[in-house]
Order: structure tokens, then C-alpha cells, then sequence
């Protein structure tokens, strides 16, 4: 077996990538892992805002919280976290992220067996090394994880993407929505006009106003605005152009109860994005405008879902945080193009339901 013996593993750490979105991603890999060790203890590693996504999730034992910001910052940090890994004797760690440094500290744990993506100078920390570019062309991000996977000989079913709410965790967000004055018989537009990763992958807030007040009028929804803290801006100017009908929840949630408010959404319009992506694993149907970014690895993935890009600009998919130009690939999609994909996937879905 490539980088370790299967039948030894009692005890596995998966070192969590940093990314909402990534990390939701990874959640079919996460399956594969339980089910070909189903008696090992497997615990995550992973940042104190991923590490909320994966609590009460069946793939997972245990979760360690790692802060940069705090006593893990710097190379002491990185000492005294390794040490606290080393305590735990882990048989083997599967190392998600492609950095130096998600590799460094399994290797200073002194795990014995340590796999994941041969890249940024990390060779001889790992004990086991996938090189993506030998092994396939390019894929969806779902997709390299489940590849990852398998050249090591971790097999399992395919499954879709998986999140976990409690009934508690439901209960909040239909109180919270309660209230709010939306009822549970309501239909609920969630709107995300925010984009972590950088202005280049946003559309425009006006441009989500209109939007929404049209399939609100179409549809007799309740609109429903999302955001992080740094999209309180954005999403205060979708809230006024809508003139007060919307409610912004935008910088006011933890993860976990915009988890279980993104799973009460009838609808979704949303930039390339983490709540794209959670919106994506609760079976939202989901309406995601790209630009930027390349959709081929990194679209909602699922089947209630369409995305809305120009394909005909050059410089897209760049990938770049902010655009150096004139965000001709934002500027370019219309109102008018969300809106049709908006009502095309709704009809679809109900004539399927019908069927």
C-alpha cells in the first residue's frame, strides 16, 4: 500500500483544509475515509470557523482546533502543536491542503504515516505523495479529494456532499426567522452577495436587489440576506434597495446557525463561495454567478444547481482576488440571465417533482 499499511490504523488525523467552501468539498472523501476504516478514531484538524462546519458530523470522531491567531502562531506555536498531536498517537495523517505548513506539524507530531499532495516543497514530510498532475487531468474539487483518496488505496462509496444540523439547530433558525416575520410555510430566498476570497468574485449588490425583488414578486418569497462580518456593507445596500422587505442576517450568525438558515431556503442566489457550497450539500436549488473563478472545479456540486458566467471574456477564469482591469466578467452577466436561470432550474425541479 502506497505510504502505509491499511490493517495497523487504529487512530487517524485528517488535517482539515482552511476554506469553508474547500472544506464542504471534502465532505465525500470524508465518507470514503469512514468507510474503509470503520473502527478507527478519526479526528479533524482544522481552524476554529471550519472546525464549527464538521461539528455533529458522522464521518467524525473528534475535532482539535488549531488557532493561528493565538497559541499555535509562529514556530513555537507549531512546536507546542505538535506536541500536543503527539500525545494522541496517531497511526496516520491524511493531509488535505497542498501547504508546507499543514505538512509540517504532522511531521514535527512524528506521526508515522503521513499522506496527501506532493507539492510546495514538502516531499520529505510525507511518507506517501500523490502527484494530481500524473494521476489525472484536471476535475472538480470533489472529485481530486475522491482521487486523493484512491491512489492510497482509501476506498468507498461516492457519495454526495454532507452536512449535519441538530433539530435544535432547526429550531433556532426557525425561530430567529419567526422572528423576522417569516413563518415556516413561507418560501425563503436567500440572497449571498458577499465572496471571502476577494471583490473579483462579487456581483454587483444593485444587481442582487433587483433580482430578488423580482422572484420575491414571483414567487411570493420571503428574501433572506447572508453575509460574513466583512459583508455588512454589501448586503446594508441590497437591505435599502429593497426598502426594508429583506431581512439581514449578514455579520449577525455563527456557522452553525447559517447552516441550519441556508438549509431553510427554499431558493438560492449566491457568488462562487462557502455558503454557496453548504447551500449546495442541503439540496438548496441554487442559482451561482462566477466570474472569476473557474466553475469546472469549483461549482455547487449537485444537480439543483445551475451557474450563470459569461464564457466568451478572455481573461476568466483568472482566479485573482481583486481584478486588475474592468471586472468585464461581472459586468457582463445581467439581471436578466439570473433571473431565467432562476425560473428555468424552478421549473425543471417541478416538473421532475411531478413527474
Amino acid at each position: 500500500m502506497k505510504g502505509f499499511r491499511h490493517d495497523t490504523i487504529r487512530k487517524i488525523l485528517i488535517r482539515s483544509v482552511n476554506w469553508i467552501g474547500d472544506a464542504v468539498m471534502t465532505t465525500p472523501a470524508l465518507r470514503v475515509i469512514r468507510e474503509h476504516f470503520p473502527h478507527a478514531e478519526i479526528t479533524i484538524l482544522a481552524n476554529p470557523m471550519v472546525s464549527q462546519l464538521f461539528l455533529h458530523h458522522p464521518g467524525i470522531d473528534n475535532i482539535i482546533t488549531f488557532d493561528r491567531k493565538g497559541k499555535h502562531l509562529g514556530a513555537a506555536g507549531r512546536l507546542r502543536q505538535a506536541a500536543e498531536l503527539r500525545r494522541r498517537s496517531f497511526d496516520l495523517a491524511i493531509i488535505l491542503p497542498n501547504s508546507f505548513d499543514s505538512a509540517l506539524v504532522p511531521w514535527l507530531a512524528r506521526i508515522p504515516a503521513r499522506i496527501g499532495k506532493c507539492s510546495d516543497g514538502r516531499t520529505l514530510l510525507l511518507t506517501g505523495r500523490y502527484d494530481a498532475a500524473k494521476e489525472s487531468k484536471a476535475c472538480h474539487e470533489v472529485e481530486y479529494y475522491l482521487n486523493l483518496m484512491e491512489f492510497f488505496g482509501i476506498t468507498g462509496s461516492r457519495t454526495p456532499l454532507h452536512l449535519s444540523v441538530t433539530p435544535e439547530e432547526e429550531k433556532g433558525a426557525t425561530a430567529l426567522l419567526a422572528e423576522h416575520g417569516i413563518q415556516p410555510q413561507d418560501f425563503v430566498l436567500g440572497i449571498n452577495p458577499g465572496a471571502s476570497y476577494g471583490s473579483a468574485k462579487r456581483w454587483y449588490p444593485d444587481r442582487f436587489a433587483r433580482v430578488a425583488r423580482r422572484l420575491a414578486d414571483e414567487w411570493s418569497a420571503k428574501v433572506v440576506i447572508f453575509g460574513g462580518p466583512g459583508e455588512t456593507a454589501i448586503a446594508a445596500d441590497i437591505e435599502n434597495d429593497l426598502n426594508g422587505t429583506a431581512v439581514n442576517l449578514a455579520g449577525k450568525t455563527s456557522v452553525r446557525e447559517l447552516m441550519a438558515l441556508i438549509r431553510r431556503c427554499n431558493f438560492f442566489i449566491t457568488n462562487d463561495s462557502g455558503p454557496m457550497h453548504i447551500a449546495a450539500a442541503f439540496d438548496v436549488p441554487t442559482v451561482a454567478i462566477f466570474g472569476s473563478t473557474d466553475h469546472t472545479g469549483t461549482s455547487p456540486y449537485n444537480s439543483k444547481s445551475v451557474v450563470v458566467r459569461n464564457n466568451t471574456v478572455e481573461c476568466a477564469p483568472c482566479k485573482l482576488r481583486e481584478c486588475p482591469t474592468d471586472h468585464r466578467c461581472m459586468t457582463s452577466v445581467t439581471e436578466e440571465s439570473v433571473i431565467t436561470a432562476a425560473l428555468e432550474l424552478a421549473g425543471r425541479l417541478q416538473h421532475e417533482c411531478d413527474a
